[in-house]
C-alpha cells in the first residue's frame, strides 16, 4: 500500500477520533506516522502536534457552532496545565520510559473504566463550572500529561467528564479547546524541528483529518451522551491494553 493511501486512511481514523471523541489524536497519530509511514519517534511526534492542531482547530469550529464548547472553562483548564507540564515534563526526561509508559496505560484503563460507571456526570450536569475546579483539575492534568508524554485528549474529555461534570458533548467540544491550545504551545516549543518534516505525507493525513474530524462531529451529533462516553472509554481501553502489550514486547 502506497504512503498516500496509508496516510489518508491514517488521516480519516485520527479525525473521525477527534471530532465524534474530542480526544485521541495524537494517541492514534503517532503510532501511525511512526509504524505505517516509516517516521521517527521525534518527527511523529512533532507531525503529530502539527496534525491535531489543525484538525482540532477545524473540529472545535464545527462544535463551537452547534453550541458544545464551554469557552471559559477551557480557557482556564488549558491555561492552568501548561506550566505544571513543563515542570513534568523535565521530571519524565529522568523515568525510564517503559515505566511512563505502563502509567499512562493504567491511568487511561482507570478513566475509562470510571466513565463506565452508569449515571456519571450525564445526569447531574448542570453547565455551571466554578473556576477554581477548573483550574485545579487543569493544573493536575497538565502536570500528568507532561509526566506521561502524549495523550492529553484522553485523559481530557474522562476530566472535564467526571470532575467538571459537563456533559459528553460539551466535554467532546471544550475537549477540543483545551487540545489545540496544548499542541500550538507544543509547536512553539520546537522551532526549526519542523522544517525537516516529510510534508508530501503531512499535508495529506492533515486532510484526511479534517475531513474526518468533520464527519466524526455528525456521528456524535447522531449518538446519545451515553453511548459517546462508552465509545470513547472502549477506546481509552484499547490503546490502554496496546500500550501494556507494546512494554511487555519491549522487556
Amino acid at each position: 500500500m502506497s504512503a498516500l493511501v496509508l496516510a489518508l486512511t491514517a488521516g480519516a481514523v485520527v479525525g473521525l477520533a477527534l471530532g465524534a471523541l474530542g480526544g485521541g489524536g495524537s494517541v492514534l497519530a503517532v503510532p501511525a506516522l511512526i509504524y505505517l509511514l516509516g517516521f521517527t519517534p521525534a518527527a511523529a511526534t512533532t507531525a503529530s502536534l502539527l496534525i491535531v492542531a489543525v484538525t482540532s482547530v477545524s473540529a472545535l469550529y464545527a462544535h463551537a457552532r452547534a453550541g458544545h464548547v464551554r469557552w471559559r472553562a477551557g480557557a482556564l483548564f488549558a491555561g492552568a496545565g501548561i506550566p505544571p507540564a513543563a515542570a513534568a515534563g523535565v521530571a519524565a526526561g529522568r523515568l525510564p520510559q517503559p515505566v511512563l509508559t505502563a502509567a499512562f496505560a493504567a491511568v487511561a484503563a482507570l478513566a475509562a473504566l470510571r466513565m463506565l460507571r452508569p449515571g456519571r456526570a450525564e445526569a447531574r450536569g448542570t453547565g455551571v463550572v466554578r473556576p477554581g475546579r477548573a483550574v485545579g483539575a487543569g493544573a493536575a492534568l497538565g502536570a500528568l500529561t507532561g509526566l506521561l508524554g502524549v495523550g492529553g485528549g484522553f485523559l481530557v474529555v474522562p476530566a472535564l467528564v467526571t470532575v467538571l461534570t459537563f456533559e459528553m458533548r460539551a466535554a467532546t467540544g471544550t475537549s477540543l479547546l483545551v487540545i489545540a491550545a496544548n499542541s500550538l504551545a507544543s509547536l512553539a516549543t520546537r522551532g526549526s524541528t519542523t522544517a525537516g518534516l516529510d510534508w508530501a505525507v503531512i499535508a495529506p493525513f492533515t486532510g484526511a483529518a479534517v475531513l474526518g474530524a468533520w464527519d466524526g462531529k455528525r456521528l456524535a451529533a447522531r449518538l446519545s451522551g451515553p453511548r459517546l462516553r462508552q465509545a470513547f472509554a472502549c477506546v481509552l481501553l484499547a490503546v490502554a491494553a496496546g500500550m501494556l502489550v507494546d512494554v511487555g514486547v519491549r522487556r
